[in-house]
């Protein structure tokens, strides 16, 4: 019976120390797994910082881009209002039915060549000698500015 309580003796120690290794062990792997967590932790909190200051600056540059595309419709609107406008729209409007009698009417584009190369001596005449002078002391009122003005009453 001796033997028996020495060796049951035995085996509990052996198991003690056993248990006691294991639940060291275990003790160690989940000090490892909580470094691991809050190393997975400051990682995540750290990436979702950055994409918050990633996502701020996409909406204020957003904002701002908001902001620049109504500035250039207001100045856009403002530009189309401006004097002048008409009657370059108007100019197009002339130069493309220009364009088609030139291609439609066989006599025009001849008559229609001679008449534009003399109002264009006539022109460059107002950029050289008294001209110009007189053009800057004398306003030259066009059909433009009288319509302008008609429109305006």
């Amino acid at each position: 019976m001796q033997q028996f309580l020495i060796g049951l003796g035995i085996g509990a120690i052996l198991s003690i120390v056993i248990l006691i290794a294991m639940a060291a062990n275990n003790h160690k792997k989940e000090l490892q797994y909580e470094k691991e967590i809050s190393k997975l932790k400051n990682i995540l909190t750290d990436r979702m910082d950055i994409e918050s200051e990633g996502v701020n600056k996409l909406k204020k540059d957003l904002e701002d881009v908001k902001t620049k595309n109504e500035n250039l419709r207001i100045t856009v609107s403002t530009y189309s209002q401006k004097p002048g406008r008409r009657e370059i729209a108007r100019l197009h409007v002339y130069q493309l039915a220009a364009d088609r009698l030139t291609l439609n009417s066989p006599g025009f584009g001849a008559v229609w060549q001679a008449s534009l190369k003399e109002s264009e001596e006539e022109f460059e005449k107002t950029f050289r000698g008294i001209h110009p002078f007189l053009r800057k002391i004398v306003p030259i009122r066009t059909d433009a500015q009288v319509i302008n003005q008609i429109e305006d009453r």
